[in-house]
């Protein structure tokens, strides 16, 4: 489906939506679907104990349950309008997730798994020497990393939240937005050189 297509879609439903129409609400979620599957793989790739409670599935119903409250509470008026409201709730939902398994208390740290053991979790324990499932320590990166992108300026999280979260080529981004492709790669630039500053030099998500 071409950008164009794409946004009209979105669009549509937007109307249809803002006239009463609830179906409509159900496919502006489903636009939100493929790109949160597939950023919630990305995060908990090297996580294949965190998988064991956590499936990318129940990630998905949880950060559509956000939007749906969201849709509920502020309706969008433009397509760049729902494009930010979904990835705010898709960084929201990965943050949660990220601070649910990361650092000392995290189900991560109390989880001892031994490489080709089965799928059931394991009694909660200190994590043993053989134990490579798991790092609580890069979940916590990425915790950081979606703490930080939510603290950004305004034009340059939402150039981010684009391009990032949503998975938009630089052109459509510019389209969306309303701006030149030359004004979306300096936000961008800017905001990941801002991460990159605030981070330490860490970039789980890039």
């Amino acid at each position: 489906m071409s950008h164009d297509d794409h946004s009209t879609q979105i669009r549509l439903c937007i109307d249809r939506m803002r006239s009463g129409d609830t179906s409509a609400r159900d496919e502006l979620l489903g636009h939100a679907s493929e790109r949160l599957t597939r950023l919630t793989r990305k995060m908990l790739r090297d996580f294949p104990g965190v998988h064991r409670w956590e499936q990318t599935d129940d990630v998905l119903q949880n950060a559509a349950l956000r939007l749906c409250r969201a849709l509920g509470e502020v309706q969008p008026t433009t397509v760049a309008d729902f494009l930010r409201l979904a990835a705010a709730q898709i960084r929201r939902e990965l943050l949660d997730l990220a601070r649910r398994y990361s650092g000392p208390h995290g189900l991560g740290a109390h989880h001892a798994s031994e490489v080709g053991a089965g799928t059931a979790p394991a009694a909660a324990a200190e994590p043993s020497v053989t134990d490579t499932t798991h790092d609580p320590d890069r979940l916590s990166a990425w915790t950081d990393f979606h703490r930080e992108v939510e603290a950004l300026p305004a034009e340059e999280r939402e150039a981010f939240d684009l391009l990032f979260y949503q998975g938009l080529p630089q052109a459509e981004a510019a389209a969306v937005l309303d701006v030149s492709v030359r004004t979306i790669k300096r936000r961008w630039q800017a905001a990941r050189l801002r991460l990159v500053q605030n981070l330490g030099g860490k970039m789980p998500g890039l």
